[in-house]
């Protein structure tokens, strides 16, 4: 009989999530604006979704040194673009280039394989980087925790006091609530995600395992992913529905031929999706939802989701 292998303690210490573990991350190409006005781009894999649901925006959360020139330009002007590369090898080996810390802007973009392109939300915003599967174009929100008193110029590291989330949050380190103003995806990407995805229209995602040792970095290739059916744990409960639907609002009534083409939907998040139903019903001028209003408003939730 073959023996198992046990887990095993490792020590924790800095960049753990790369010394101490195997982390998969993606592989992101952020472009700012630096003092000459160029486009600066950085290579970044701590860069992951932070407000996802239940405020009034988005946003991503980026942790990186503060003394770099991406964390340097978002100090002085806010604004930046996650570009998310395919998996290209030529495109890793150029993403760990301008990764290398210590050079200029002027240095780094010097014969850049990349192809930059002028974004369509300003003349102040940093450039798009045009073989990108899709792009989030975003701006920090330096109003939460005072960020906004953190300033650029301090390259030998920053003095206490810090902040816990965002800003200036060590002598090194910087955190920045980046608020995603617009996604752009490439129109193949586009189609599949609005019309439904499958495993042959997924892009090329790499997956990054960051700095392993003195001399590499390490990433994979895609492959192509498999998909597993959702429980269907809800089907047939419509009496759940209705006694859920006739709570929200008295001014707004669901038929149980609606109800029952709700019954897919988890319950952690049915409250939830029936209140945004009657809001744009009562937005629409209907007070009672139908199988046809109930086309009405999915294909509203639809497009603001869009």
């Amino acid at each position: 009989m073959k023996k198992k292998d046990k887990l095993k303690e490792l020590r924790i210490v800095d960049n753990f999530y790369q010394t101490s573990a195997f982390y998969p991350m993606s592989t992101i190409l952020i472009s700012t604006v630096s003092e000459n006005g160029k486009t600066n781009l950085g290579a970044y894999s701590l860069c992951f979704p932070y407000y996802i649901a239940g405020k009034d925006y988005y946003a991503m959360i980026l942790e990186c040194r503060n003394s770099s020139n991406t964390a340097q330009n978002l100090l002085r002007n806010k604004k930046c673009t996650l570009n998310f590369i395919t998996d290209e090898k030529k495109y890793f080996k150029e993403a760990v280039r301008l990764g290398f810390p210590g050079e200029t802007t002027d240095e780094k973009m010097k014969n850049c394989l990349f192809t930059l392109v002028d974004s369509e939300l300003g003349s102040d915003r940093p450039q798009i980087v045009e073989e990108s599967y899709q792009v989030f174009e975003c701006t920090w929100d330096d109003s939460l925790e005072n960020a906004h008193e953190d300033k650029a110029g301090q390259l030998e590291g920053y003095e206490p006091p810090y902040r816990s989330f965002n800003g200036i949050t060590s002598k090194f380190g910087a955190h920045f609530i980046l608020k995603i103003d617009k996604i752009l995806m490439k129109e193949k990407y586009h189609n599949a995600i609005i019309n439904g995805v499958n495993s042959k229209n997924f892009p090329n995602v790499p997956v990054d395992y960051g700095y392993r040792d003195s001399t590499n970095f390490w990433c994979s290739k895609f492959k192509k992913p498999f998909s597993e059916k959702i429980p269907d744990k809800n089907n047939g409960d419509v009496k759940s529905v209705i006694y859920a639907a006739e709570r929200i609002d008295p001014d707004v009534k669901f038929t149980e031929e609606a109800c029952a083409k709700l019954v897919k939907i988890p319950r952690v998040f049915l409250k939830a999706a029936l209140t945004q139903m009657v809001q744009i019903a009562k937005e629409e001028g209907i007070s009672i939802i139908d199988e046809q209003a109930l086309d009405i408003i999915n294909d509203k939730r639809r497009k603001e989701k869009k």
